[in-house]
């Protein structure tokens, strides 16, 4: 695209857009790996939609927070440390104020007990709303290409959906 007088202020609030939907998905990151449920769960909608695997996600903002901060298997209590790193992200806006986020997903984990750290590679499939307070998380379903180690396994994760086509 040219810009031009006609789309300069359009192509500039879309490049502020973009920016402000890749720090969300690096704010993630970061309250993830630092065992800040609540100031994680601020980044999505009250009505948000989670899906880490068929079975294992939360509807709303509260469950989700629930779902994070549970004494027996929240972040904090299930993990003595996780580092997730996003990258390889495509940002396609279907209006003014919604987008689908596409990014990959690398992420080490160290359990609270004995067990090998676990790995999950794959692919973050997102929905992003514009609100009052910015670019939150509406949907976020995590897809996998494959892990190593990691307490889920097989059915209990989404698959990336792969052409198998010759």
């Amino acid at each position: 695209m040219k810009v031009n007088d006609d789309n300069l202020l359009a192509t500039v609030q879309r490049l502020v857009d973009r920016q402000e939907i890749e720090r969300v998905l690096y704010d993630y990151a970061h309250y993830l790996d630092h065992n800040e449920p609540k100031s994680l769960v601020a980044l999505f909608i009250p009505g948000c939609h989670i899906a880490y695997g068929p079975d294992h996600g939360a509807d709303g903002s509260d469950a989700y927070l629930a779902t994070l901060a549970h004494e027996k298997f929240g972040i904090g209590a299930f993990f003595a440390g996780t580092s997730h790193h996003v990258s390889n992200v495509v940002i396609d806006f279907t209006d003014e104020d919604t987008a689908t986020v596409r990014s990959q997903v690398y992420a080490w984990h160290r359990y609270n007990r004995e067990r090998p750290d676990g790995i999950v590679m794959g692919q973050y499939h997102d929905t992003f709303v514009r609100t009052a307070d910015g670019w939150r998380i509406a949907r976020r379903e995590l897809k996998h290409a494959g892990t190593e180690n990691y307490h889920a396994k097989g059915n209990a994760l989404n698959p990336i959906p792969r052409n198998n086509a010759v």
